[in-house]
């Protein structure tokens, strides 16, 4: 069986409403289970041994959560080279910036990752459009690994 790796960070609940449903839209897919992790609890076998990676943050500051840094410092020189093309889809929940994406992205381009969904970036609480948003990022990232 294929597997999805969301790894998010979340301190008001939103991140992480946006997480769970990415990896329910991933589970949805027939032969694809997914594997929802914190940025503090996920390392970097979790991220290679995954086929594909969903990447979730708050926008602080115009910048990725700093958890989700920590988890890309701890990770980057033992996934290096171990990663290259393995696709990626990142989300982005934010009060009024969203520019938390570009960080993410250059990150995962360092890692040769290979983005092949959109980035989803929702303002505020997700309401049930951005959930069914979050559910089709999971389900996309999980057709591309079939």
């Amino acid at each position: 069986m294929k597997k999805v790796l969301v790894v998010y960070h979340s301190q008001g609940g939103n991140t992480e409403a946006l997480a769970k449903a990415a990896g329910d839209g991933a589970s949805s897919v027939p032969g694809v289970s997914s594997d929802v992790k914190t940025a503090a609890k996920a390392t970097a076998e979790d991220l290679i041994s995954c086929d594909a990676v969903a990447i979730g943050t708050p926008d602080y500051f115009s910048y990725m959560a700093g958890m989700l840094k920590a988890f890309f410092d701890r990770i980057y020189y033992d996934a290096l080279h171990k990663v290259d093309e393995k696709p990626y889809a990142a989300f982005v929940s934010h009060g009024g910036g969203g520019k938390a994406i570009e960080s993410v992205e250059r990150i995962c381009g360092s890692l040769q990752l290979k983005k092949v969904v959109e980035p989803l970036i929702v303002k505020g609480k997700p309401d049930a459009d951005a959930l069914d948003k979050a559910r089709a990022l999971g389900e996309a990232l999980a057709e591309s690994i079939r």
